[in-house]
């Protein structure tokens, strides 16, 4: 149930939809794009480019046309004194290039010209062509007059009838060049049109995607944050109920066996006064008597350890006075214990978690670290408290050797006294351990 729970509150469903959402949008945009711009180069090498080449083509016919009429107005000139027959080379080369560029301009024009426009054009020039023969036959056989006639009757008329003919298929193809140009820019609005459409899409559907994960988010977060604040409660409460029962254990031991080994010394003290000077019973009631005062030194070393009744009694300050060089035979190590600032008092709670915060720093030391000598110093400042133990050992090896069941409870009491603590290693190799509490945190004569 957890485990469903959990899979339908992950966004990834939701992100891997706007993910495929979007890609597939922009797939459909850009097959779009390359078909109307398929569409749109066709359209340009097809038309555009075909209308202008046939309209330049149309061009010439049209200035060869006018060559023709330029020639025939000099023929009719009867101050002209070069026979008609003059103009015969002339009319031969525009009839060579007249021919070259109506053959250009029909492999051009391609569908633009229907059957009736080729027929008639193709009709019109022969005929024109004939009409020409026609009268350079007469003005061969020296009938100028004639020949003459021919040009003002057919010559002329004909020349004109081809003029508009092609003047005709300009327009025509202005008219298709226009509308390519309408069309062009049609398609450019529908792209410009559909890449609106497109960008709002996208930008809504990265709006919705957005707004999905940061709804996600929250969600996760706020569990997140629950999840560490019942952590941290069961985290309290489990180092409340470890400090219960070590306090129980140490009076226990402090009291019952105290007290019993106590009595168990001042018996064998009493009865190895009614024993004669010299006795081998008197030496045995001496060493055993020895050995229930050593034991009861040991107790009460346990009991300080488990826990130290001296933070309630003389402070933090004191205790860890008595504690360090303790610590020191107990471990081998040798200590180095510096003090700086003027001190202030420690409430007992958070005398205790700091002192739990050294014990297991110098445990980490003795067992880990290989080192055999430690610094340790603890600072007063007006605005907070510091304890810092270092070593030059072997240091931390990996991520798994900063996540050991010790640092974590180090961390945990940090948070619940309000403090920091850092672990880093040391320049000059192994570790160091820093604690820092905000003074309003633990001053007692603040709280």
């Amino acid at each position: 149930m957890q485990n469903a729970t959990s899979s339908q509150r992950s966004p990834t469903n939701g992100l891997l939809l706007g993910l495929v959402i979007t890609l597939a949008a922009v797939l459909a945009y850009a097959s779009y794009i390359t078909v109307q711009l398929a569409g749109l180069r066709k359209l340009q090498s097809e038309m555009v480019d075909r209308n202008r080449k046939d309209s330049l083509q149309l061009l010439r016919v049209q200035n060869d046309l006018n060559s023709i009429a330029l020639a025939m107005r000099d023929m009719l000139d009867t101050t002209e004194r070069y026979p008609l027959t003059a103009w015969t080379a002339q009319f031969e080369r525009i009839r060579e290039d007249l021919d070259a560029g109506l053959k250009l301009e029909e492999s051009l024009a391609g569908a633009n010209r229907t059957p009736d426009q080729r027929r008639y054009l193709s009709q019109s020039v022969v005929q024109f062509w004939d009409a020409v023969n026609r009268m350079f036959a007469f003005a061969q056989e020296s009938k100028e007059s004639e020949a003459r006639e021919q040009i003002r009757l057919s010559l002329q008329a004909r020349q004109q009838a081809l003029s508009t003919a092609v003047s005709r298929l300009l327009v025509e193809n202005n008219a298709g060049e226009e509308q390519a140009a309408a069309r062009i820019a049609q398609i450019y609005d529908g792209v410009q049109r559909q890449l609106y459409i497109f960008l709002v899409a996208t930008l809504i559907t990265i709006v919705l995607t957005s707004l999905y994960l940061i709804h996600s988010n929250r969600h996760i977060f706020a569990r997140l944050a629950e999840l560490s604040e019942q952590r941290s409660d069961l985290a309290q409460k489990l180092i409340s109920t470890q400090e219960s029962t070590l306090r129980h254990i140490s009076r226990e031991l402090h009291d019952e066996f105290g007290q019993v080994l106590t009595a168990i010394g001042s018996i064998l003290g009493r009865a190895g006064k009614h024993v004669p000077e010299g006795s081998p019973l008197r030496e045995d009631l001496k060493e055993v008597q020895e050995i229930a005062q050593s034991t009861l030194n040991n107790i009460r070393t346990l009991s300080q350890a488990l826990h130290p009744v001296l933070l309630e009694e003389v402070g933090l300050e004191s205790t860890l006075d008595w504690y360090i060089p303790t610590a020191g035979r107990q471990t081998g190590l040798a200590l180095h214990y510096e003090k700086t600032g003027q001190p202030f008092p420690v409430e007992t709670s958070a005398s205790v978690h700091i002192y739990r915060v050294l014990q297991e720093a110098l445990n980490n030391v003795s067992r880990h670290s290989g080192a055999s000598d430690a610094w340790i110093w603890l600072r007063f400042s007006p605005d907070s408290l510091e304890l810092e133990v270092e070593d030059h050992g072997k240091g931390f090896v990996g991520e798994k050797s900063q996540s050991g069941i010790g640092l974590v409870a180090m961390r945990e009491r940090a948070e619940l006294i309000g403090g920091t603590l850092m672990i880093s290693p040391h320049p000059q190799g192994g570790t160091k351990v820093r604690l820092q509490i905000p003074r309003v945190k633990v001053d007692a004569n603040g709280a």
